[in-house]
């Protein structure tokens, strides 16, 4: 078995929804990124190329390659799930924290396990998304941006 952790975070801009877990949340801003922004699927990616000894996004999917430019973070997920099957390895679960003042975030965490669920080929049950505040401390509780962590557990094929 191998253990993964992923963070990532990323400051607003103008814009009117935010992509969180594959999700289009509506909301007054948008990620400053070169992608999507996804932070929770980016801080997923990264704990998951981290298990298998890969390295991180930033190797992978670099910021400075027009190819991912408003790239879909579900295709690097996707794309890293590929690497890891490669290697004879599986995601057998995953665990991610979205650390968010606002927007509230509950109406869409089922929808964003399934899609991860999907992405990783697991059953629903595997895979936990959660939202929470920073009490109104630091980036996050400032309002300026969103920050995400996320957990996998990999196994051998």
């Amino acid at each position: 078995m191998r253990i993964g952790h992923g963070f990532d975070v990323h400051a607003f801009e103008a814009g009117d929804y935010l992509m969180l877990g594959g999700v289009a949340v509506p909301f007054e801003q948008s990620f400053r990124a070169h992608s999507d922004g996804d932070v929770a699927l980016h801080a997923l990616t990264d704990a998951l190329l981290g298990a298998a000894g890969l390295g991180d996004i930033g190797r992978h999917f670099p910021d400075t390659d027009p190819a991912y430019h408003k790239v879909d973070s579900r295709e690097l997920l996707r794309h890293s799930i590929a690497l890891l099957h490669e290697r004879q390895l599986h995601c057998s679960s995953a665990d991610l924290t979205i650390v968010a003042q606002r927007p509230k975030l509950s109406p869409y965490i089922d929808t964003m396990c399934g899609y991860i669920a999907a992405d990783l080929q697991l059953d629903i049950t595997r895979v936990n998304v959660k939202a929470t505040t920073s009490e109104h401390l630091g980036f996050c509780g400032r309002g300026e941006g969103i920050a995400a962590f996320a957990v996998v557990l990999l196994e051998e094929i």
